[in-house]
């Protein structure tokens, strides 16, 4: 027995919104049938809506085509999917399934007037592509005036480098195209958002957002810290919001206000936890007050941004170490629901050479802690450092403002290797401090129990090591000595955790840091989680960050009895993320920080002023805006109808139809394949399309016939037919049986704009029929 077959489906997908498409499901709809309209733009109207003039009746294009958009906008019929295109098709003749992935809008259709406040806001310029990029147009923007829907749209590309590279996913390129358009405060929030300690992180971040900037292929990265440094410090009156939510009744406890403790603390008391953080140094801020000296980070600026943590309600007990007199079992039994131990790397490695305690050996970590508390040192007039990384940068530059007269580093590589941030080095050696490369100590040199020197030896570079970086061979023979009244071995840290008494289930791993999920960052005893230099050994200050929020998120969801793992994937640096083009980008150079004169260096002043505000605006403009639509979200606040919405997902539609109508219309052939004809390489030469831009009184020239490459009118014009057909040599052999009407056309409209200009027409033989 045969099964009755299926009842064929009243319905139609057509595939294009060109004329052809919007023409095809006007008839159909009026015939009764359901039609499915899919364009890949945001709007329907096709090639047709650019022209200015149609053939060969040289009648309006848009007067034509407008009353059709209207009307297949309107048909009760006609369903309209915009920003759409076709995945996959199954079944047969009369019962087709159809999947169209529909991309986000980020514009609800219904709700949006089409009113353009929102474009009027938008501080991103891209080019125009209905305008053939000609002019720019911002992110969020309507196709053309009579768009159908008519409805705005925001052209998201993707995550941008600098983003995707931020451990805690600052929105770079969202603040940079505010500063580029004057609005600082805005520009601000926009970084607090994320982040809310701009104006530590605009001075010490190693800034992982300028290594992976697009605009260092063309000359040098955006100053992307330095641009949020001063936003951060030209700031006249706080408006950071510390508005947080009543307290939910579940208590954290922070060991350590190191970035990690202190970033894991904002986030805590934003989700409603009580929470305290418990700092065994008599100054809040960990490493960032006692490790990096004032001259790179004033105290006045780690105070100001800490204390939007007091006044959130989060407690900070200064002098209040975790051990066998406050145990972490104690904080337990003190009601605190979690434990987060942010505790950093507070020791420094040792050399492991011999002498390594005598009087005048002063570690770095222990040096620059005396230093910040104000406790007294004794230098010296000769000081050594041993190591090439941030530390032994801050220790050197450290000595030489407290007045030793000679300062040598000590680096067992090149400068290339150095592990030193690239303009600290240069700061370093601007004051005067000589960096010995290729030289290791090899032994240290003991006069009645103090330091008097220390023997060292030339390095070759060889095969690379574990790290990457190439391993340091020893060159025989090439022993010497430098004289030194102080050493200050500054080869890297790890962290102290002599308060853990062995009862809590934490386990240690063999390299003397907490052992914690990489993910989770929980521990081995329930309830207690660790990041940060605790748990890596020493890193950068944002990795720290980023330990912070993520700690945040698990303690959270613990807390609320969630799965911990599930939906983590997009927490911390991203590997995917879209590039600008930069074919054609001018040369324009970084702006350069202000110094604090060298007359003045002996001093803990600041020594790096920050940007000049002359020089803001121009920097912010070299941003190549890689994502298109920056997601500042100035848009959101102009739009009092609350159609937009950036959250919105792209989605997939399951249809059913009787048939499937194609009106694609047709791809522009692209003429730098003939690269005889110059375009792209001069100015002049433009396509036929672009022409119909000049030649429209709604174009970016209202009508006005122009030259781009000086705006005056031409004298004359030549049209060339035939360029990207009748050409088999370039697989297009074909006639494409439009362009002796167009370039006729063209002339025509172009006369009657430009009654003097001379217009010439090259062509093989004329095809096209005669009216």
């Amino acid at each position: 027995m045969n099964p009755t077959p299926k009842k064929p489906v009243g319905a139609v997908l057509v595939v294009g919104g060109g004329i052809g498409g919007i023409q095809t499901s006007l008839d159909l709809a009026e015939s009764g049938l359901k039609v499915y309209l899919v364009e890949k733009k945001l709007s329907i109207g096709g090639t047709m809506a650019q022209l200015d003039k149609t053939f060969p009746t040289n009648d309006c294009s848009m007067c034509i085509m407008s009353p059709k958009l209207v009307d297949a906008g309107r048909h009760r019929n006609i369903q309209i999917l915009t920003n759409a295109r076709v995945d996959k098709v199954e079944g047969k003749p009369g019962n087709f399934k159809v999947l169209v992935q529909k991309k986000a809008r980020y514009v609800t259709i219904e709700d949006c007037k089409a009113c353009g406040e929102c474009s009027k806001v938008c501080p991103i310029k891209i080019p125009n592509d209905y305008e053939q990029g000609l002019v720019t147009r911002a992110a969020i923007y309507q196709l053309f005036a009579q768009a159908m829907p008519s409805a705005y749209g925001i052209d998201k590309k993707g995550d941008p480098p600098c983003r995707a590279a931020c451990p805690i996913h600052v929105n770079a390129q969202g603040y940079i195209a505010l500063i580029s358009a004057g609005k600082f405060e805005e520009a601000l929030a926009l970084v607090r958002m994320k982040n809310p300690f701009p104006g530590i992180t605009g001075r010490i971040c190693t800034h992982p957002c300028e290594s992976a900037c697009r605009r260092k292929e063309v000359e040098q990265p955006i100053a992307i810290d330095g641009l949020k440094r001063f936003v951060s410090d030209i700031e006249k009156e706080d408006k950071t919001d510390l508005t947080a939510p009543p307290e939910n009744g579940k208590k954290v406890a922070i060991v350590g206000s190191g970035p990690a403790g202190l970033l894991a603390a904002w986030d805590l008391r934003k989700m409603s936890y009580g929470v305290t953080i418990f700092e065994a140094l008599p100054v809040a801020g960990g490493m960032l007050s006692v490790g990096i000296p004032e001259y790179r980070l004033p105290r006045t600026v780690i105070n100001k941004e800490i204390d939007y943590l007091r006044r959130m309600g989060v407690e900070i007990k200064l002098n209040t170490p975790i051990n066998k007199n406050l145990s972490l079992p104690d904080l337990k039994r003190q009601g605190y629901d979690a434990i987060f131990i942010a505790t950093g790397a507070h020791l420094s490695k040792r050399l492991g050479l011999q002498g390594e305690e005598a009087s005048g050996v002063l570690h770095a970590v222990d040096f620059l802690r005396k230093v910040a508390l104000n406790q007294s040192v004794n230098l010296g007039e000769k000081v050594v450092v041993i190591g090439g990384g941030n530390a032994a940068i801050d220790a050197a530059r450290t000595t030489f403002r407290l007045g030793t007269k000679e300062v040598s580093i000590v680096y067992r590589r090149t400068r290339n290797e150095m592990p030193a941030q690239p303009e600290e080095i240069e700061e370093a050696e601007h004051e005067g401090i000589k960096i010995e490369y290729l030289t290791a100590p090899t032994k240290l040199l003991i006069e009645n129990g103090s330091i008097k020197g220390v023997e060292c030896q030339r390095m070759v570079l060889g095969e690379p090591d574990e790290s990457g970086r190439a391993r340091p061979i020893p060159i025989p023979n090439s022993e010497f000595t430098i004289e030194a009244d102080t050493l200050i071995p500054a080869i890297s840290q790890e962290p102290d955790l002599s308060f853990l008494g062995g009862k809590e289930g934490i386990r240690i791993n063999r390299w003397g840091n907490i052992e914690a999920d990489p993910l989770t960052l929980e521990t081995g005893a329930e309830s207690i989680f660790s990041g940060g230099d605790a748990v890596t050994g020493p890193q950068t200050y944002i990795d720290a960050m980023a330990a912070g929020r993520k700690a945040a998120i698990s303690i959270d969801r613990f807390l609320r009895g969630q799965d911990l793992r599930i939906g983590r994937e997009e927490e911390g640096s991203q590997k995917e993320y879209i590039l600008a083009d930069i074919d054609g980008v001018q040369y324009r150079p970084r702006a350069s920080m202000a110094g604090l004169p060298f007359e003045r260096r002996r001093s803990f002043d600041e020594s790096c002023l920050g940007l000049k505000e002359e020089d803001v605006i121009k920097e912010a403009e070299r941003c190549l805006q890689c994502a298109g639509c920056s997601e500042c979200l100035e848009c959101v606040k102009a739009c009092e109808a609350k159609a937009i919405d950036h959250r919105m997902k792209d989605e997939q539609i399951e249809l059913e139809v009787g048939a499937i109508i194609l009106s694609p219309g047709f791809d522009e052939f692209d003429p730098t394949i003939k690269s005889e004809y110059g375009y792209k390489r001069f100015a002049n030469v433009v396509t036929s399309i672009e022409f119909e831009r000049f030649l429209s009184a709604s174009g970016p020239f209202k009508g006005e016939v122009r030259r781009p490459s000086d705006a005056t009118h031409p004298h004359r014009v030549a049209w060339i037919q035939c360029v990207g057909s009748r050409d088999p040599h370039i697989g297009k052999g074909y006639c494409s049986s439009v362009c002796c009407m167009y370039a006729t056309k063209e002339a025509v409209i172009a006369k009657e704009h430009a009654p003097d200009m001379k217009a010439t027409i090259f062509f093989m033989d004329m095809r096209a029929y005669g009216k």
